[in-house]
């Protein structure tokens, strides 16, 4: 059997952890070829393929980014976009694609499967935000990093005496927020799912300086957005699947503060470094994990579904059941940091 292999959207540390166990599994376990196929669904739009073998795929666990490349691409979007991938594929003899990707690169091949593509999804995105699974691979390494820039940011706000914002991911939902947030010792998560008011903001920084505490640290998803306002955008430009980016909410909100305090503030936007670098240690046996059970699946004939993991248990689900849908926030878990707000 050839099995073809395509990352799309964003990229996420464990991308090429997945491709390595997809390899090694399919070539040594059942003889399968592996086909690359670059720049997500761009490739098979336009038949651009890499042969995937051991060699190729020695060496590549530690490594961030992936070696296939990614795209934003909605074949969807391109004049009989969906005919030229069922004829590429066919004529490079792909008999299925595991297809890594968000929810918008999993509702593509959700749609494919429609068309008559099999396809296997493996779940990826920062953002945590996908609906069947209890992790996604590469949040943890992006939740680190943030934690990491946090605990820099106590000292120098605590040394100037002011208040640091940090931006940091999350476009419609707070993960990455809170949990670092919360690891930080943030003084104030601001996250899409709840609205925030900048006098409630600013009272928690009041509350801090009658207490002697002079500096604040404030971390904020990039989806956050004040209460009766709208998302503040970076651009106005949409992608294929119709997001705008999102972008400068740390910016308003150190305005605001300063109006409204008249105490220095700083932001900082930690943006693309999250999803940089290497993947941490849990983000590198998860995705190993995903890569041998959507191999597996293709074996056992499951397509049209989704690796997914729920306790500590690797399950698999129909796409059909994951795709429209969107994991948010433990609202639990939200309570619990806002007892350390202020």
């Amino acid at each position: 059997m050839k099995v073809g292999i395509l990352s799309g959207g964003g990229d996420a540390p464990g991308i090429n952890a997945v491709i390595r166990a997809v390899v090694r599994k399919g070539i040594q376990h059942y003889g399968y070829e592996i086909v690359g196929i670059r720049d997500g669904w761009h490739g098979l739009l336009e038949s651009e393929f890499m042969q995937l073998d051991l060699k190729s795929a020695s060496g590549i666990l530690p490594r961030g980014g992936s070696i296939l490349g990614t795209s934003r691409t909605n074949p969807f979007k391109h004049e009989k976009g969906p005919e030229k991938i069922l004829k590429n594929a066919k004529k490079a003899g792909l008999e299925t694609v595991i297809v890594i990707g968000g929810e918008d690169t999993l509702s593509v091949a959700h749609k494919m499967g429609e068309h008559g593509l099999k396809c296997v999804g493996v779940p990826k995105t920062i953002d945590n935000d996908l609906s069947g699974t209890d992790y996604t691979f590469g949040f943890k390494t992006a939740v680190a990093i943030a934690t990491e820039a946090l605990d820099r940011l106590h000292t120098t706000a605590e040394t100037h005496q002011r208040v640091m914002i940090l931006e940091v991911m999350g476009r419609y939902t707070g993960w990455i927020a809170l949990e670092a947030g919360l690891a930080g010792g943030a003084d104030v998560i601001l996250i899409p799912e709840k609205p925030f008011d900048i006098d409630e903001v600013c009272e928690y920084i009041k509350r801090r300086q009658e207490r002697g505490r002079n500096f604040s640290i404030i971390v904020v998803a990039e989806g956050a957005k004040p209460k009766g306002g709208k998302e503040i955008v970076y651009s106005e430009s949409i992608d294929e699947f119709g997001h705008i980016r999102f972008g400068g909410v740390g910016y308003y909100l150190g305005k605001e503060i300063e109006k409204c305090l008249n105490i220095e503030t700083r932001v900082v936007v930690l943006g693309h470094i999250q999803r940089g670098g290497s993947p941490s240690a849990f983000d590198r046996i998860l995705a190993t994990r995903f890569g041998i059970a959507a191999i597996d699946l293709v074996h056992e004939g499951k397509f049209g579904r989704m690796v997914a993991i729920k306790g500590n248990k690797i399950v698999s689900l129909p796409l059909k059941d994951v795709v429209g849908k969107r994991k948010t926030v433990d609202l639990e878990l939200y309570d619990i940091a806002s007892v350390f707000f202020g």
